[in-house]
């Protein structure tokens, strides 16, 4: 291929290709805390942690953290499952002209205290995806 590699902002491709989904209909899906967030609230926060470009291969494997909260333990846990599964069907969406080759789970939803929201209660799991951009 020729020319400059344009990447997608993997956090907003998960975002949209997810937060509309009807089984996550009341969950805030976005890669910012919405406005007054306690980590009490049904949220699911998109972040890019890490990974790498494959020049050979042409592919970009970002690593993709999905923090979910809820008003307790167990809601937060049924976030993190409809956020997880939900992330897992995103192989072939295309978004912005690049599109996603395949995701894989690289650490399930684990439970994770938010000491920065003491009320909070919060699941975090991470995905690779990989990106063949446009």
């Amino acid at each position: 291929m020729t020319g400059p590699v344009v990447f997608p902002d993997v956090e907003r491709l998960v975002v949209d290709s997810i937060k509309n989904r009807s089984e996550l209909a009341g969950i805030v899906v976005d890669n910012k805390p919405p406005p007054g967030f306690t980590g009490t609230q049904k949220v699911v926060l998109v972040s890019r942690v890490g990974g790498a470009w494959i020049d050979d291969q042409y592919l970009d494997q970002p690593l993709i953290d999905l923090e979910c909260y809820g008003p307790d333990k167990t809601a937060a846990h049924g976030v993190s499952l409809l956020a997880r599964a939900a992330v897992l069907t995103l192989r072939g969406v295309g978004y912005g002209g690049a599109q996603v080759v395949d995701v894989a789970e690289m650490d399930g939803p684990r439970w994770l205290p938010d000491y920065h929201h003491a009320a909070a209660s919060r699941y975090l799991a991470t995905v690779r995806l990989l990106v063949r951009p446009a």
